[in-house]
Order: structure tokens, then sequence, then C-alpha cells
């Protein structure tokens, strides 16, 4: 449910029509005295606070800008960022393959901007955890920042709390055996240079069929993490890689048109579904 009018303190969105069937969108954080400022004019936050999502409202330049609540694909890719993002896209296939449930435990390495952490947080739900490891301190700060202004919007604008359920750690996760001893993960997300460095300390505390999503850039890191697999006979089966693409289509009114449109997602990583197994006893 979407409920009420937007208020003080929560995320809108701006939609504005640009050439060639374009939208260009625009998130901001609402707050009296502030102004909303795009190519097509200015639009005080005053006359958007009070206001019911999906109205339209004039700039000074009397360009027309539809206002609404932001989806949190929308939130992830106009979010501040740090290190490049997981897309939603890639996100959505991974959250597939690791079958995440409500209550689940989930590991993550490598925080970035707090993308993959935001969707985890709602897919396991207010009973589940996330964990999410980051080695270096200025992305760990910008993601745990992304996911507080993300919660506290959400908390305003849907008046209904979002999950506080991700622990943000500065740390090396290859270096944290000592962690993982108490801790049962239902999945692991890897989202790192040199993941095969983080196997060996996280294998045992995933379940047994457990699954690891492993989100690199190019095929010769896939190959590589696989021979690391191998040769330290560490007990995961490759299940699958795949690489995630769309193809956006444009359709032109009276009388229509169809094509691809000009603008197509292109590649973003290689995904790679490990599951863990128990090896026979020789």
């Amino acid at each position: 449910a979407r409920p009420g009018p937007f208020r003080s303190g929560e995320f809108a969105l701006a939609e504005m029509q640009r050439k060639y069937n374009a939208t260009l969108k625009l998130l901001c954080r609402l707050a009296e005295g502030s102004v909303l400022t795009s190519p097509g004019g200015l639009l005080p936050h005053s006359d958007i606070i009070g206001q019911l999502p999906g109205q339209m409202l004039h700039t000074s330049g009397r360009t027309r800008l539809l206002l609404r609540r932001p989806s949190l694909e929308e939130y992830v890719l106009l979010m501040p960022r740090g290190p490049t993002i997981a897309y939603p896209k890639d996100i959505s296939a991974m959250l597939m393959m690791m079958d995440i449930h409500p209550g689940d435990t989930v590991l993550e390495t490598g925080s970035g901007s707090g993308a993959m952490s935001l969707f985890l947080s709602r897919a396991v739900g207010p009973k589940g955890h996330v964990i999410s490891y980051e080695i270096r301190d200025d992305h760990h700060n910008l993601a745990k920042k992304n996911y507080r202004h993300w919660r506290a919007a959400w908390e305003i604008g849907h008046l209904e709390e979002w999950p506080d359920n991700v622990d943000f750690i500065l740390k090396d996760v290859s270096t944290a055996a000592a962690d993982m001893k108490s801790v049962t993960l239902d999945a692991i997300v890897l989202d790192m240079l040199n993941p095969q460095s983080a196997l060996p300390v996280l294998h045992p505390s995933l379940k047994q069929g457990g699954v690891c999503a492993v989100y690199l850039a190019n095929i010769t890191q896939v190959t590589d993490l696989l021979d690391r697999i191998r040769t330290c006979k560490l007990p995961f089966l490759c299940e699958r890689i795949i690489e995630v693409t769309h193809r956006n289509w444009l359709v032109l009114p009276v009388p229509y048109i169809a094509r691809p449109s000009y603008w197509q997602d292109a590649h973003s990583a290689f995904l790679t579904k490990l599951r863990k197994f128990r090896p026979l006893l020789s």
C-alpha cells in the first residue's frame, strides 16, 4: 500500500518526458524550503508535500513532472554511488538462484553502495538477517548511509517500518574465520575481485545444499574461481553461469510503430551459481 500524500522527509521521484520517448527520472528527499531542480525549471518541495503521488505538477518553466514514490529498483539506480552497483536485473537473478526465503540468514561480501544489501533486506524480512562485509571504509560508510536513508524515508512515506536486519561489518572477510564459527548461513553472495579467497573461510558455515551466488565482471575471473575450487577440493558444484540481458522495445502510437530501443542494457556481470554438497566418504 502507498498510504496518503507526500510527507517531508520521504523520497519523491519526478519523471519528465524527453525527446525520442525518453524519460528523465529525478530523485529528491522532500524538505520544506528545498527546491527540485530539473532541465525544465524549478519546483519547490512545498508544492509536492501534501500532494498525492501520481499527479502532474508544473515547474517554473511550465514543464510537466509526474511525481510518485520510487520503487526500490529506482532508488538503487539513483542513490549516491561509490563503486558500480550490482544492477537490479542481476540482483533479481541472484535472488532466484539462492531461493531466498523470509527468515533466512544471508552473508554478502562487498557492501559497495548498498544495492544488494537493500534487496536482501527485503527478501529475508524482519525475521531474517543479512551480514554484509566490506573491506573499504568509504564503501562501508556509503552503504550504511544509503540503507539508513531508505529505511527512514520508507517509514515516513508508508507509515510502517522497513526491517532493521542488516549488519554492516568493516573487515576483510577472508580474515573472518572466527566470526563464522557461530553462524549458519542459508546463502552467500560474493561481489569481490577474488571470491576464491573467501570460499575456504565461508563454506563451513553454509548449510548443506546451500547456494553461493558469485558476481564477477569478466569470464577469466570465473575460470580462476572454478580452478581454485577444483585445486583446493572445495565442496561446491557449479550449476550455472549466466549473464542477464534485457532487450528494450519502443512502441510509438498511431500509426503504431514497434522497434528495439536505441538504448539497450549492456553486459554488466557474469553470475555463477555454486551449490555446496557433502563429499562422499572415501
